[in-house]
């Protein structure tokens, strides 16, 4: 009896010690499976290498919160001024350069538009990460502030074009969701669970999901060692990497995103508007309306026949078609 007292529980721990080993390896495997990079996605390219960006402005930095300069394009309202400003957020891997036409249109429409390149991107911080999850709401917080330092009492419409669309949602549904008078997705990703997903985005995006749910375990346990990892590469061309973030880490795919679209569509308290092209060979644009109505039944949900992903943001007859909106809808309620 005494020899099976001291026996067993050496057995337990031994059992135990051999269980926390073996997840140990596992989640190591998993976090140390390389990323894929996807071959290079000619529709978005082509479509956004054709937009005219002879009238971009400079980038123009602010300090967030962390002291980091962030960097940012202003587009001063032309001709008969709206009073109604804009803030509008490219997609992923791109920057401000990739939303110019649709900055412009604003601009010409009446609508003062502010345009950042969102923290990881751009001339914005380390490319391809952030510091932390949440990082992107201080940062967009931070950016109103200085909206609303030189235009105190204007309305404003956030607007975030694919990943950026589904950050905008994710904004609108957080505490400084008030803050905007209406939000606009333009085909936005409504993350990994919604029925609008092609499969991979259409080519567009390769995740590796060992590795994400690895670091997933590790966050869950309280370690977070490894989200910096990349977990999310792109269709982007070769020798992009001036100008675009090819990859993002684990915090930054999980950051610039919705935190889910059910959850955040019925946070949501100001009106709220998707856009999208009907030929989107992204995502699956026919299926936004019932998506988006099963849980916020008075979003208003519009398709521009004949544009594509960046056509959205790209060519004349959606951008413009756009601008219009924002320059008559600003205004809660309207």
């Amino acid at each position: 009896m005494v020899a099976w007292l001291l026996w067993f529980p050496l057995r337990l721990l031994r059992w135990a010690l051999a269980l926390v080993g073996a997840v140990a390896l596992l989640i190591t495997a998993m976090v140390a499976t390389p990323l894929k990079r996807p071959p290079e996605l000619r529709s978005i390219s082509e479509t956004a290498r054709a937009v005219d960006r002879s009238t971009m402005p400079p980038l123009i930095r602010f300090p967030a919160r962390d002291g980091t300069e962030l960097a940012y394009r202003h587009y001063p309202a032309l001709g008969s001024a709206t009073g109604k400003i804009a803030i509008l957020v490219h997609g992923s891997s791109g920057s401000s350069a990739a939303v110019h036409a649709l900055a412009d249109a604003l601009a010409a429409h009446g609508v003062e538009t502010y345009a950042p390149d969102i923290r990881g991107h751009g001339g914005s911080g380390t490319r391809g990460d952030v510091a932390y999850l949440g990082q992107l709401e201080d940062d967009m917080a931070d950016l109103v502030t200085l909206v609303r330092n030189a235009s105190p009492g204007e309305p404003i419409t956030l607007l975030g074009h694919s990943a950026g669309g589904g950050f905008a949602l994710r904004v609108a549904s957080s505490p400084i969701g008030d803050q905007f008078a209406r939000t606009i997705m333009l085909a936005p990703y409504l993350g990994y669970d919604a029925p609008t997903n092609r499969p991979q985005s259409g080519g567009w995006a390769s995740a590796d999901l060992p590795r994400f749910f690895g670091v997933a375990l590790l966050r869950r346990i309280g370690i977070d060692c490894c989200e910096a990892l990349p977990t999310l590469a792109f269709a982007v061309p070769p020798a992009s990497a001036r100008i675009l973030a090819s990859t993002y880490s684990y915090r930054l795919m999980r950051n610039f995103a919705t935190r889910g679209y059910r959850s955040d569509l019925a946070a949501v308290t100001r009106p709220i508007t998707l856009i999208a092209g009907a030929d989107d060979e992204l995502m699956l644009s026919d299926k936004y309306a019932d998506a988006v109505h099963a849980v916020l039944p008075s979003a208003e949900v519009k398709l521009i026949a004949g544009i594509n992903h960046m056509g959205v943001v790209s060519t004349p007859k959606a951008v413009n078609e756009i601008a219009d909106y924002v320059a008559t809808h600003g205004a809660a309620g309207s």
